[in-house]
């Protein structure tokens, strides 16, 4: 996998070679002050669970109700061979409503009393330095990396801290390299509450043509694991309003022997692959999913439990796979899975904005430690609309909706599941 993975980047390199320089992004600096931007993402949600079957330590049915603002300030850089700039992030969660019988959904950090606290805020801040095409940023910020990547699926995202940086000296190549201490979770404000001692990452993607990318990246989380990464993707244009998509993903772990708590390393690896076809205003997609391997060990408890494709302490969106959806991702040991979707865009019928999705997503074959088939299945539906203009412009409304069953302990937690977010998010550009 490394020496696949030095071969692909060192082709990247020689293609771009080939091609004419393009402009540099830090000789068009138009200063510190001048390309500077603040944003503020409103995020309004409304999250309610209904736990099937729920053990003795979860709610039945959490339902709380937020209100979350996410401010991003990012500075321009200094005009130069080498430009200086700042970046800041501001985050406030307010609780709408809740209860203590009702507490739990994971959007609000909770108190000894078991009630969700009534705020919570977050800031942080970075410095950063642009060298023609590249740039090297230092402090909190957020990441959307294959192998750290901070989530943003609850009321406020997960931060990062550390450094990284992004080269784009070649057209098509983009690089990346870095390395994190802390990451901060969605629902907590003390400082690395995800338990990262630290995590190098370094990779890159390459656009062959505009129908055709790849994508390599290496991790290594301290005490915890090594993780490989790839991807391919390549669309495939029929006619002018019919296209086919495939995109391969990929992850190889080999999980450290202080992480698996057995004594002896262990290893995953996980593979999906989807195919998109796009007519119009119509997207039918069908997945494949398989994990193969992972670790059987005793918990605290005394309990026996099983981890196929493992992630969260590298950040809770980092399983960039077909069949992660909305409560499953079905990563277990040696799982199986496959995914019926379809897509439809109402801008074809008149209605620009509105859009509909439904999933089926059905696994088997888990080891749960104690079977070797294991299953799951789970259904999404969701809609969601943006205002096209007026006072109104850009506000998003989605209605999620996700039925989860499994037995034989596939899933932590409730073996069954019905959940329901509402989510409203206005866009606001300050500066």
């Amino acid at each position: 996998m490394q020496v696949m993975k030095w071969s692909v980047i060192a082709l990247a390199v020689a293609a771009g070679t080939s091609q004419l320089a393009f402009a540099s992004a830090q000789s068009e600096s138009n200063g510190f002050v001048e390309d500077s931007s603040l944003n503020v993402l409103s995020r309004n949600l409304y999250f309610y669970r209904d736990f099937r079957n729920a053990g003795p330590d979860l709610n039945d049915d959490p339902q709380e109700w937020g209100q979350g603002f996410i401010a991003t300030y990012e500075s321009g850089f200094t005009q130069g061979t080498i430009g200086f700039g700042v970046d800041a992030i501001g985050l406030l969660g307010i609780k709408l409503d809740s209860g203590k019988g009702r507490a739990g959904s994971g959007l609000f950090p909770t108190g000894s009393d078991g009630r969700s606290q009534d705020d919570y805020s977050e800031a942080g801040g970075a410095v950063k330095l642009r060298l023609s095409n590249t740039v090297l940023k230092y402090g909190d910020q957020f990441t959307a990396l294959p192998v750290l990547s901070t989530d943003d699926s609850r009321l406020l995202p997960e931060v990062a801290e550390g450094f990284l940086v992004t080269s784009n000296e070649i057209e098509g190549l983009e690089l990346h390299a870095g390395r994190f201490t802390a990451i901060n979770a969605q629902a907590q404000t003390y400082h690395d509450s995800l338990g990262l001692k630290g995590a190098d990452v370094f990779g890159g993607s390459y656009s062959f043509t505009d129908d055709l990318s790849a994508a390599l990246y290496y991790s290594d989380v301290e005490d915890s694991f090594k993780k490989y990464y790839g991807n391919l993707n390549y669309t495939f244009g029929i006619s002018e309003d019919q296209s086919l998509n495939f995109d391969f993903n990929i992850y190889k772990t080999d999980y450290d022997k202080e992480y698996t708590n057995t004594g002896k390393s262990e290893d995953n690896t996980i593979w999906s692959l989807a195919a998109a076809y796009n007519l119009g205003a119509h997207t039918v997609t069908a997945a494949y999913q398989k994990s193969h391997g992972g670790y059987t060990f005793i918990n605290e408890d005394g309990e026996v439990e099983t981890r196929g494709y493992d992630y969260g302490v590298d950040g809770g969106g980092t399983v960039w796979l077909a069949n992660s959806v909305q409560r499953s991702d079905f990563n277990s040991k040696d799982e199986k899975s496959w995914q019926l979707r379809y897509d439809l865009d109402f801008a074809d019928f008149g209605v620009p904005g509105l859009k509909f999705m439904a999933r089926y997503i059905s696994g088997s074959g888990a080891d749960t430690g104690t079977t070797n088939n294991g299953k799951e299945w789970e259904r999404d539906i969701q809609v969601g609309y943006t205002v096209q203009n007026g006072p109104a412009k850009d506000l998003n409304m989605r209605v999620r909706q996700a039925t989860y069953r499994s037995g034989d302990g596939v899933y932590y937690g409730s073996p069954s599941i019905d959940e329901v977010r509402v989510i409203l998010e206005y866009p606001l550009s300050i500066l």
